[in-house]
């Protein structure tokens, strides 16, 4: 009887438990629906915008269809041939851009132009059948590498040729501004300063670490005014341990990055020059020296005085500081460009050097510039 009794108050035990903890549940789950209800609006909210961004990291993450490596080869026959082409027909029914002649050529030929007999055969049939009245569209269509090789020469080129105008003597020797379409990109070493160079790019480094050239050295006299090839923007300006004194100038189309390095001791650059400062083709923005290869400011730890000019593509904003950057071996273009330098002039008082003939680029129309030629950012 005893047993009985025990074991039927443990099944009222049991019983008991289990409908105390089936309420506890049941008010347990009613309240958390309860909070769950009253933060739904909220949380939708947060959902669509942690979804919103996710849309936009898987945009960014996902792979973008852009160029990755250039191997640059156009030779400075090329560059000239395509060129004056294009200058002298500009205007006519048969003009033809140097950027299609040279990417029309490049399709031809595997993008080699070391056979200039080769080269020249390639863009004189182009300028027959522009000549008899073809439209490039038509005559490229079936040409399966011409659109890359057109994106890549007019990143590397575009802003080398164009409409402009610059002052020009007059027969009594005054300065008269002139309109032109032409090269309007200069040599980044002033006329009159002697230098010498050769094809360097990519021969090996060891300061710091073991890399290569990756830009065009030209060696010359310490204090020779350095000219700005293409007008654009400074992005970078100061010290840097392996380029010394240095300046970073960027298109205004953001497609070419020129960097110049080793600048003078004491007095690198010109002093109104600071990040975000316009530059125009053919100003001075700095002089040749010998600095870098120290972490310490202001030392001359390069043996030969010269200037280094490095020209990096951008087809994507990624490319600017990453493991993909493309910087171009620029020996070519600077031969090519010599056809072109800047006149300039010392100041005695303040030991500058300025252009003597001003430019007006339409690329830089909405910026200001002073009276003195310094720029504004």
């Amino acid at each position: 009887m005893r047993k009985v009794i025990i074991t039927n108050l443990l099944i009222l035990a049991v019983f008991g438990s289990t409908c105390f903890w089936s309420v506890k549940k049941d008010r347990l789950t009613a309240s958390v629906d309860k909070i769950l209800a009253e933060q739904t609006e909220g949380e939708e909210e947060i959902l669509v915008l942690t979804s919103s961004d996710l849309v936009k990291k898987n945009d960014q993450n996902t792979t973008k269809d852009y160029i990755k490596w250039v191997d640059f080869t156009v030779s400075k026959f090329a560059l000239a041939e395509s060129y004056e082409y294009d200058r002298d027909t500009y205007g006519t029914d048969r003009h033809i851009s140097w950027i299609d002649l040279l990417a029309w050529t490049a399709a031809h030929t595997g993008g080699k132009f070391g056979d200039d007999r080769t080269v020249c055969k390639c863009m004189e049939e182009l300028e027959m059948e522009a000549e008899a009245g073809k439209k490039l569209e038509e005559l490229t269509e079936d040409l399966e590498y011409f659109p890359y090789y057109r994106e890549v020469y007019e990143t590397v080129l575009g802003g080398m040729v164009g409409e402009y105008e610059i002052e020009e003597p007059d027969a009594q020797g005054r300065k008269v501004t002139q309109k032109r379409y032409g090269l309007k990109a200069f040599h980044p070493i002033a006329k009159g300063f002697p230098y010498t160079d050769y094809d360097d790019f990519g021969a090996s480094r060891s300061y710091g670490y073991r890399r290569e050239h990756l830009g065009h050295d030209m060696m010359g006299q310490v204090g020779t005014p350095v000219v700005c090839v293409e007008s654009g923007y400074v992005e970078a300006l100061g010290w840097n341990q392996y380029g010394g004194w240095r300046i970073g100038i960027r298109s205004f189309d953001k497609k070419r990055y020129y960097y110049y390095a080793h600048l003078r001791q004491g007095f690198p650059y010109q002093p109104e020059l600071k990040e975000g400062s316009v530059v125009l083709a053919g100003d001075v923005i700095g002089y040749m020296g010998h600095t870098g290869y120290s972490t310490k400011e202001d030392v001359n730890n390069i043996d030969q005085t010269h200037l280094h000019v490095g020209m990096q593509l951008i087809f994507d904003e990624s490319q600017k500081d990453s493991d993909n950057e493309i910087w171009i071996d620029c020996y070519q273009i600077m031969g090519f460009l010599y056809r072109n330098q800047s006149e300039t002039a010392r100041n005695d008082e303040t030991k500058e050097w300025r252009r003597i003939y001003e430019m007006k680029d339409p690329a830089a129309e909405k910026y200001e510039r002073t009276r003195d030629f310094s720029m504004y950012p």
